[in-house]
């Protein structure tokens, strides 16, 4: 890149250009990245939106929370470039189509943006990260409305926009993760996106800054390919099969079928195997109330798994082996079953989309609590 920049930079005033990174290997890098880069003849300078401090006060509390601080950074470009070529990542820029003063405005606001009462910023994953940000600041310096161009992503036809959709096509190798997804944000990441809001993953930006106009005019005026290696080149190869959520979820129904069918047979209750199961569910649920009644974090509430996932599911391994409690804990049963099976029926109609994975997991949940409902009687 600096050897392309060098090229490119013969003219009065510095050149601009959004760089973008495609998807790494770890879970935080699955979307790509994005930075500006100012150049003149004498340096090339990133602004990254993306930078955090794991050793700030409280950071993984406070990340669970939705409080995570990000700030702004700018430093060589050189030292942005080697970090993700080394880790062997596709990189693009795309330098922009902006004349003499509207450069002056961007490096104005860049520079304002570093003062240290500005450059530290409440990052949202969706709303405000390092890919939303370089494109609300060059909109200030152009002082239009950038139009973006089609997203790779509006070329999977059988999925809606929405934010949850775009990250499943970009985690699809990592089934778990999205499976902590699936159970952690609610419906607010289901709702109909924009266009715009598509860009909030960089690897989608990129594709969509191709087509890009402002004033009228293009918004990007050449585009550079620096490391040219495949889109996915570090990401990980897909999960086995039988080492996903889907199929370990499978398998749990089956072992739950067989408890019960056992159950049935033997005339016992097996109040072991629902104690071990329901405080699962239990502390699910915990996590569930902290995120939709603490966290700030974006679309944790409301989230329709809380009929399922709450933490009145750790009556059952406390009232179990309690004699007096059984009536109380049969009528606890009879209404969980109600609840969930009036929330499979109506699904299809519940604005919050659900890992296919939960499926025969609140099919094991009905399973046992019917069971325990109706005991076989000896």
């Amino acid at each position: 890149m600096i050897a392309v920049l060098a090229a490119v930079v013969s003219q009065a005033y510095p050149r601009v250009f959004i760089v973008n990174v495609y998807p790494g290997d770890k879970i935080y890098e699955l979307e790509g990245h994005t930075a500006l880069v100012v150049a003149d003849s004498l340096s090339s300078t990133a602004y990254n939106y993306g930078v955090f401090d794991f050793n700030s006060p409280n950071f993984v509390y406070r990340f669970v929370k939705g409080e995570t601080d990000y700030m702004l950074a700018a430093y060589p470009f050189v030292y942005f470039q080697s970090e993700y070529e080394s880790q062997g990542r596709r990189m693009v820029a795309h330098e922009l189509n902006l004349d003499s003063a509207q450069t002056r405005r961007l490096e104005e606001a860049l520079l304002l943006n570093l003062q240290p009462q500005n450059r530290i910023y409440r990052y949202n994953y969706v709303r405000d990260n390092c890919a939303t940000r370089p494109l609300s600041i060059v909109e200030k310096a152009l002082g239009d409305t950038i139009t973006l161009g089609p997203a790779p992503f509006e070329a999977q036809p059988l999925l809606r926009p929405t934010f949850r959709n775009v990250m499943r096509m970009y985690h699809s190798n990592y089934p778990w993760y999205q499976f902590g997804i699936d159970l952690a944000l609610g419906s607010g990441i289901d709702k109909p996106i924009s266009r715009r809001e598509i860009a909030f993953a960089p690897a989608e930006l990129d594709g969509m800054l191709k087509g890009a106009t402002a004033d009228g005019k293009p918004l990007v005026k050449a585009t550079y390919v620096q490391n040219d290696v495949a889109p996915d080149a570090i990401v990980s190869g897909p999960t086995p099969w039988y080492l996903t959520p889907l199929f370990v979820c499978w398998v749990f129904l089956a072992v739950a079928i067989a408890v019960t069918w056992t159950g049935v047979i033997r005339k016992r209750l097996y109040r072991g195997f629902d104690a071990a199961f329901f405080s699962v569910l239990g502390l699910t649920g915990c996590l569930l109330t902290f995120l939709i009644f603490v966290s700030v974090h974006e679309a944790t509430s409301p989230n329709w798994l809380y009929i399922w996932l709450n933490p009145l599911c750790f009556l059952v391994p406390v009232l179990s082996w309690i004699p007096k409690a059984q009536r109380v804990l049969r009528y606890y049963f009879m209404i969980y079953s109600v609840a969930i099976i009036l929330m499979l029926a109506f699904w299809w109609w519940i604005p919050q989309s659900a890992n296919p994975a939960f499926f025969p997991l609140m099919a094991a949940t009905l399973l046992r609590s019917v069971f325990r409902a109706f005991p076989p009687t000896k």
